[in-house]
């Protein structure tokens, strides 16, 4: 199954695009103000793929923080915090490691997933934030060159061609 997804920069010339695509029998969605909205149609929040990232690996890095910490501690036996007694020095130590877990948590996590997590969807969420609507089509690879063909009479801002790599 293939996916093709045009760019349209208003509302008339997507409903157009719409129904001359219908005409051929070949089923689509529109996204845009109006008609279904990004979420609805499954289109990925990059920041919301960030925060469930960056939850799982603290989930993982801070209890080994604190472990990693408290471990250090022990084993060179530093009198960092004088104050904290023994005990006191080794539950700092790890304390201090799972903050520095937590940290990693969220740069590695939540930076990198933002940076890298997001693909195309982004670009798709922003344009349709700035009015824009989008088309996507879900078929077969022969049906795709007859919807592109299609499209292209309406001439949209970008067209691009997917293709669905989880049914092999």
């Amino acid at each position: 199954m293939n996916y093709l997804v045009a760019v349209l920069p208003d509302r008339i010339q997507a409903e157009a695009a719409y129904l001359a695509l219908e005409k051929e029998g070949i089923n689509s969605t529109i996204l845009g103000k109006g008609y279904k909205t990004a979420d609805e149609f499954g289109l990925i929040d990059p920041k919301e793929q960030a925060k469930k990232q960056a939850q799982l690996m603290a989930f993982w890095l801070v209890p080994f923080g604190f472990f990693a910490g408290f471990t250090f501690s022990l084993i060179t036996g530093l009198d960092t915090f004088a104050w904290a007694g023994e005990i006191g020095n080794h539950v700092v130590g790890g304390l201090l490691g799972a903050g520095s877990g937590a940290m990693g948590s969220v740069f590695v996590g939540g930076g990198i997933g933002l940076v890298v997590g997001s693909g195309d969807a982004l670009p798709y969420r922003n344009r349709l934030d700035m009015g824009k609507y989008i088309i996507v089509v879900q078929v077969s690879e022969a049906i795709s060159r007859q919807a592109t063909r299609i499209l292209r009479k309406f001439e949209p801002e970008n067209i691009q061609g997917y293709a669905d790599t989880t049914s092999v």
